[in-house]
């Protein structure tokens, strides 16, 4: 059964001392780095978000030292592989409450809208986000948030988000719970796997916006996340270089799952690092046979 609590800013009373995670000393300050990457990509973010970003960062390598977390620890590349990254997605959300209050029509599943293979390395960006985006009131989760990405990143940016972060792992949502105390950030953490939360009438088709960093394969991986988003909604799944064989080779789980695929951008990140933003779009209703449970889907998967 899923476990979940509500993490209100100075309402979640352990803190990271509380399990023996001391705070490391002489941390870079990046948040320069931080605000000229974004500006790059014309991202917004304003004093109090860029210094969340910063105190996210030293949590983040603080607790890694205790826990598998990430293998990224190079401050700035945790800004641009992981905030950034996380980011990117800021584009997508604006457009996401109109296609949820209209349903979306019935359309071929098999259609890919739009095929972007662009690089946001030097003055180059994958999308223009400069205006403040409008996400009040979304519900986002994120599947498997491991250490919080892409949704903490999303939050901080669009604090209107309501956001659940879901994970397998109760530690690892015990340090996001101190996250969102030390920021001051609300939102909802839940402890189960995937597959049986998306059975949980309170989660199931309940949100706007799925995501995840997975990196199982997204014939798998949709199974796991189209069962929370609402008609109109989208899963975005965000993949490394594969991406474009992966989509191929998930259109009949996407199909059977109510899903439309809208679009799949191909972008690389300073520094040369190859990514593949899908997103899938529900367009029909979602079967009472999904998700299917845990052994079915890796034995026989869609």
């Amino acid at each position: 059964m899923a476990e979940r609590n509500k993490s209100i800013g100075l309402e979640y009373a352990q803190s990271h001392t509380d399990i023996g995670v001391e705070p490391m000393e002489n941390i870079q300050d990046i948040r320069p780095y931080i605000l000229d990457l974004f500006q790059k990509a014309q991202i917004s973010c304003s004093k109090e978000q860029v210094n969340k970003l910063q105190r996210y960062l030293e949590l983040l390598l603080e607790w890694n030292r205790k826990m598998n977390l990430t293998a990224i620890t190079e401050p700035k590349q945790v800004a641009v592989k992981h905030f950034l990254d996380s980011a990117l997605l800021l584009q997508h959300i604006g457009e996401i409450r109109e296609n949820c209050d209209t349903h979306a029509g019935n359309v071929d599943t098999g259609a890919v809208n739009s095929i972007k293979t662009e690089s946001i390395s030097g003055n180059d960006t994958i999308g223009k986000i400069g205006k403040e985006v409008d996400a009040s009131g979304l519900r986002v989760i994120d599947v498997g948030t491991g250490a919080g990405f892409p949704g903490l990143v999303l939050k901080i940016l669009c604090p209107d988000i309501r956001l659940t972060l879901l994970d397998s792992l109760q530690k690892r949502l015990v340090f996001l719970e101190t996250v969102c105390h030390e920021l001051k950030i609300e939102a909802e953490t839940v402890h189960a796997r995937a597959e049986e939360a998306g059975r949980n009438p309170e989660l199931r088709c309940e949100f706007d916006i799925a995501t995840a960093r997975a990196v199982a394969p997204l014939n798998l991986l949709t199974e796991y996340c189209m069962p929370f988003v609402k008609m109109g909604g989208s899963f975005f799944a965000m993949k490394g270089p594969s991406g474009g064989q992966e989509l191929k080779e998930a259109r009949y789980a996407i199909g059977q799952l109510g899903g439309r695929i809208l679009c799949s951008e191909e972008y690389e990140l300073p520094g040369g690092d190859k990514r593949s933003l899908l997103e899938i779009r529900r367009v029909k209703p979602l079967s009472e046979v999904y998700p299917r449970p845990t052994a079915k889907i890796k034995k026989k998967p869609l």
